[in-house]
């Protein structure tokens, strides 16, 4: 294995990574953003209040997403196995 693969598997991992966590992040943002919208316009100035939707949405969205993230880590990984049986 030179160094060209070496990079290229770790492109490849690093996209993967960005790919499994963006649409969780997506939501927690779009909750977060929502919700501090919804204090700026009621001007209900608690902290606190941010953190239960979001991680009811974190959540729901994980259950959405899990099957999305694990045939991308399936695909990675018969990817990775590929190159390994091909040395």
């Amino acid at each position: 294995m030179n160094g060209a693969e070496v990079l290229d598997v770790g492109r490849d991992a690093i996209w993967l990574t960005i790919q499994l966590c963006a649409p969780v992040l997506i939501v927690g943002l779009v909750v977060g953003v929502g919700i501090g919208l919804l204090q700026a316009l009621t001007q209900i100035q608690e902290a606190t209040l941010v953190y239960a939707p979001k991680i009811v949405a974190i959540f729901v969205s994980l259950l959405i997403f899990l099957p999305l993230m694990g045939a991308l880590m399936s695909a990675f990984m018969r990817q990775i196995a590929a190159r390994i049986a091909a040395m």
